[in-house]
């Protein structure tokens, strides 16, 4: 799984330049045309390359997700941090916000926020961000409690450290760990997010190369071109496997205890 990652990063960075085919130009004579000489892995119901196209959409896709779980990371992050150092009564009020957001499924909130902001690859990546910022609110406020109790801590304060000080060079260096494993958990589930809201129309644009997009299109026409269908959801299956193998060597690795 390890090598399916570093396969999947590098159709990532090059797939594009790899493409034989222009994914946005159609060709209406070979329109659901199986996989051939011309065309390995088939054509679309507009004539469009199957293969050019999910090697181009492997970067927006994947990108879109990344960005998403950065997103998710520091809005998160920082929600917990500082609201865990607000005070009894800012961050009970604070958390029972996330803990209504937490209880909804993240698709959900996917929907509503593209719904309210329209659709789009910047709503998308907001809207995944804002999904999965309730994890990373709860992870930033444990890690905060469990760091801030630890005996080194009680030393900085009373060798004269501030609670800036005390926050910026202590605290949140050693919270990093558990901000990054679940980083790294939350990626595959933005994509595979990513790919039902696009499914469902509210990602990117119509005639965008992304795998969920690519689903979308083909599903209409399932029986004629099976091929267009099955291309783009063994993409998006492979992928999830490979960052979620990613996902536990990174958790693995930051955080030995949890291995």
């Amino acid at each position: 799984m390890r090598l399916l990652a570093l396969a999947l990063l590098g159709l990532v960075l090059i797939g594009p330049w790899l493409a034989p085919f222009d994914p946005l130009d159609q060709d209406l004579l070979a329109l659901n045309h199986p996989p051939g000489a011309a065309h390995w892995l088939g054509t679309d119901h507009l004539g469009r390359d199957v293969l050019s196209r999910l090697l181009a959409g492997a970067g927006t896709t994947l990108a879109v997700a990344a960005l998403g779980t950065t997103l998710a990371l520091l809005v998160g992050g920082l929600a917990g941090i500082v609201l865990s150092g607000l005070g009894r009564g800012a961050e009970w009020l604070g958390f029972a916000i996330i803990d209504t957001l937490r209880g909804l499924p993240p698709l959900l909130l996917g929907l509503v926020a593209l719904a309210a902001m329209g659709p789009g690859l910047s709503p998308l990546v907001l809207a995944l961000g804002l999904s999965f910022a309730p994890l990373f609110a709860h992870v930033a406020r444990t890690a905060r409690r469990r760091e801030e109790a630890a005996d080194y801590i009680a030393a900085a304060v009373v060798s004269g450290a501030g609670p800036w000080r005390v926050l910026v060079r202590h605290t949140l260096p050693n919270a990093a760990g558990p901000m990054v494993t679940l980083a790294a958990i939350t990626l595959p589930r933005c994509v595979v997010t990513e790919s039902v809201l696009s499914f469902l129309g509210l990602g990117a644009a119509p005639d965008a190369p992304t795998w969920g997009r690519m689903a979308a299109d083909a599903a209409r026409l399932a029986e004629a071109a099976p091929h267009a269908l099955l291309v783009p959801v063994a993409a998006i299956a492979l992928a999830t496997a490979a960052c979620a193998a990613l996902g536990d060597a990174v958790r693995r690795r930051v955080d030995p205890r949890r291995a």
